[in-house]
């Protein structure tokens, strides 16, 4: 079966600033529900479904046990496996549960932390263009914090590629 946009809302999330985190003030943090494949081989469809749509430099692992973020580029997560409570936003921003199927793409300056997983987590992780996020963690605001908001919207939505509802709810205004 193929997901489609209509079958699957996407919640959108705004996060101010708050505290020690910057946030994005301009992009929703986005939640997918229940839209990855759980076939033989979950991960390897993962990373190919969000590097057929320009996602690429995909990592398998966990989401770290503390607040941190990427201030010059987005991160998509994938749950493959398990399930994760996490925050987004720092102290104050907003918890979600997320299982396998579920995918979140968080706008570069947008805080996530771990705050409880099971011990069959398996996350996908990838960047639109690449990249290395363990090379752009950063734990409190500071000057890198304020490149976040210059950092491009991507070409694709990650899972469901040029139309897909990341391109629209990144390029409304406000």
């Amino acid at each position: 079966m193929t997901a489609t946009k209509s079958s699957h809302p996407v919640e959108a999330v705004k996060l101010p600033p708050s505290g020690k985190m910057h946030n994005n003030k301009h992009l929703p943090l986005l939640i997918y529900r229940d839209v990855l494949s759980r076939g033989s081989d979950p991960a390897g469809a993962c990373e190919d479904l969000f590097a057929r749509n320009g996602w690429t430099g995909a990592w398998r692992n966990g989401i770290y046990d503390y607040d941190h973020f990427h201030a010059t580029m987005h991160e998509v997560l994938g749950i493959v496996r398990g399930r994760v409570k996490a925050r987004f936003g720092g102290e104050g921003g907003v918890e979600a549960e997320l299982r396998a199927g579920d995918v979140v793409v968080i706008p570069a300056g947008v805080a996530h932390k771990n705050l409880g997983a099971s011990k069959d987590l398996l996350v996908v992780g990838a960047y639109p263009g690449g990249g290395d996020g363990d090379d752009d963690i950063h734990t409190k605001k500071d000057g890198a914090a304020a490149k976040a908001e210059r950092v491009p919207v991507p070409p694709a939505d990650p899972v469901f590629g040029r139309q897909g509802p990341l391109r629209e709810k990144w390029d409304e205004p406000g």
